[in-house]
């Protein structure tokens, strides 16, 4: 019996794959950065690019963008670490229990997630009854339709990636490892940053890239708790093509926006342990 050779079967496992990412992303990613260069009866022209980028509202909501993701990132990260830890030294019948309740959020629509804040942040919501019941304030705090209730909405939205990616790092980790290094003298605190964290720095960089790009493609999360007073690139986006009915502007928010992303990813590589 005739056995393929092994380039021809590592062909045959990755063609459906490619050509699916070729048809259904590149190739839609291609698509809108040709039309974000090409105006009727001008040709390729990077116009359109300086007008978006000079806009000052525009300039104001990217600005706004990265700092709700460059909030929310590191936030996801610092409380991500100590659960993921926890979680790849459990016993698997724990672990198996604790990672359901992790990923039980994911299967809860973003949409449904997202309006529970309402209910939450709302003028007669939860947290503001509790305020006033404690005299800390006499009347209703705004908390809807902020930068705060944009930021709280979506680590609630992206802390269950950041904490599945850290945990599948860690669990790669060798125990045996960190042991070695208590018994030379390091305490659990210097272990962790000088064994876990580089060891685990590969899905640190998957988790923040997840978190960060998703911070600043997310649509729902800030179209409900930032409404039209506060706008992200996303939303911005949305106004620009459906309702201002300017697809100009959006395909060039939209190419800024991958374009972003691939820099933070790039960006993140260089700061990977060298090995040895």
């Amino acid at each position: 019996m005739n056995r393929l050779h092994p380039r021809r079967t590592l062909a045959l496992l990755l063609g459906p794959g490619v050509v699916f990412l070729l048809f259904f992303f590149a190739a839609p990613l291609l698509f809108v950065l040709i039309e974000s260069l090409r105006v009727p009866d001008t040709g390729v022209t990077l116009s359109r690019y300086g007008e978006v980028i000079t806009d000052d509202q525009f300039a104001a909501v990217y600005l706004r963008t990265l700092r709700i993701a460059l909030i929310v990132t590191p936030l996801a990260v610092l409380l991500s670490y100590p659960s993921a830890y926890l979680l790849s030294r459990l016993p698997h019948g724990r672990k198996s229990i604790l990672m359901s309740l992790v990923i039980l959020p994911l299967m809860t629509s973003p949409v449904a997630r997202t309006y529970a804040w309402i209910v939450m942040l709302g003028r007669q919501g939860i947290v503001n009854k509790t305020i006033q019941a404690l005299g800390i304030a006499s009347e209703p705090v705004r908390m809807m339709y902020t930068e705060g209730a944009i930021i709280v909405g979506l680590l609630q939205l992206f802390l269950p990636i950041m904490v599945l990616t850290l945990v599948s790092a860690m669990e790669n980790v060798p125990e045996e490892v960190e042991e070695a290094a208590l018994s030379l003298g390091s305490s659990r605190f210097d272990a962790f940053f000088r064994v876990i964290v580089p060891l685990s720095f590969e899905g640190l960089i998957m988790g923040v890239t997840l978190v960060f790009t998703g911070c600043i493609t997310a649509y729902v999360t800030p179209a409900i708790l930032g409404g039209s007073r506060v706008l992200t690139l996303s939303t911005l986006m949305r106004q620009e093509a459906l309702v201002l009915m300017n697809w100009e502007a959006a395909t060039v928010i939209a190419v800024i926006m991958v374009v972003t992303t691939l820099i933070l990813y790039n960006g993140l590589r260089l700061f990977r342990p060298r090995e040895a």
